[in-house]
């Protein structure tokens, strides 16, 4: 058996382009690696398994789980899947892609096989795998690591039921019609946001995070607001929803506010911090 993690993740910025001819949507996306890791314990096995810790149902145990596809980049053989699951599901912070992440280096390693190219399995995988900050141009999958010069306090605050990613981008489309606001080029890439994470500007990076799909999430969803301006009034910094949603992160000053933001949420809200690290094999 090899176990290996990879990190969640939050958007500090994502904007999102016109829509392509394909359905998809050239984006600018800063990804940042959370210190709360999923990881992912791959064994040979007679036949596929797939076992998640804690189980509410929401995960998939059959081949449409993301870990199995990972796997098959490097074998056809079957394998038990054994996930400890930290990062929140369906909350727009990429787990199943941290969790594909962490057993692609499993299966990699208990294989002994060469690397593959994870971009295949989608946009939010090779930065899980990557970790640390990083721009991702394309759909998300084209990441330049970034310096970073300080640590990031996020406050997750999870909320009710799950929004669908391919719906959000559709409302996203649907609003910028009726308002007349469709882009016309490939969005830019934010360099005061980035300029101000190499300097350790805290002041200034929270300035310029930002979301694109914040609008049609909460057009979907109004009471999100309500969790954005209550992160607020608690003392985040800032409060944003976290790509398609429908959690919420807040930034705080300190490690010490965000406790004090967390415990206005009880157990919807989870405490902490970032960069972290890539995929990596723990034993």
């Amino acid at each position: 058996m090899i176990t290996a993690s990879a990190p969640g993740k939050i958007n500090l910025y994502f904007a999102v382009g016109p829509k392509l001819a394909n359905g998809y949507h050239e984006v600018c996306s800063v990804y940042l690696a959370l210190n709360l890791r999923e990881q992912v314990a791959v064994s040979r096995a007679e036949s596929l398994s797939i076992h998640v810790y804690p189980d509410n149902g929401d995960v998939p145990l059959d081949e449409t789980n993301l870990v199995v596809k990972a796997a098959r980049l490097f074998t056809r053989e079957p394998l038990k899947f054994e996930i400890e699951k930290h990062v929140p599901v369906a909350g727009g912070m990429g787990g199943g892609s941290a969790d594909a992440a962490a057993a692609a280096l499993a299966t990699q390693k208990l294989t002994e096989s060469a690397e593959q190219d994870l971009s295949q399995l989608g946009a939010d995988v090779p930065f899980a795998a990557m970790g640390g900050l990083a721009l991702g141009l394309g759909i998300g999958e084209k990441l330049s690591a970034l310096p970073m010069g300080l640590e990031l306090n996020v406050v997750l605050i999870r909320g009710e039921g799950g929004l669908s990613t391919p719906q959000v981008y559709s409302k996203l489309d649907e609003l910028r019609e009726a308002g007349g606001t469709v882009p016309e080029s490939d969005p830019l890439i934010p360099q005061e946001l980035i300029d101000a994470l190499a300097q350790g500007n805290l002041n200034e990076v929270v300035k310029h995070i930002h979301n694109d799909l914040q609008w049609a999430a909460l057009s979907m969803k109004p009471e999100l607001q309500e969790t954005i301006d209550r992160a607020k009034a608690a003392g985040a910094l800032t409060a944003i929803v976290s790509g398609s949603g429908p959690t919420v992160f807040a930034i705080a000053e300190t490690q010490e506010r965000a406790k004090q933001i967390a415990n206005v949420f009880g157990d919807r809200a989870i405490v902490t911090s970032g960069p972290s690290a890539g995929a990596r094999i723990e034993n």
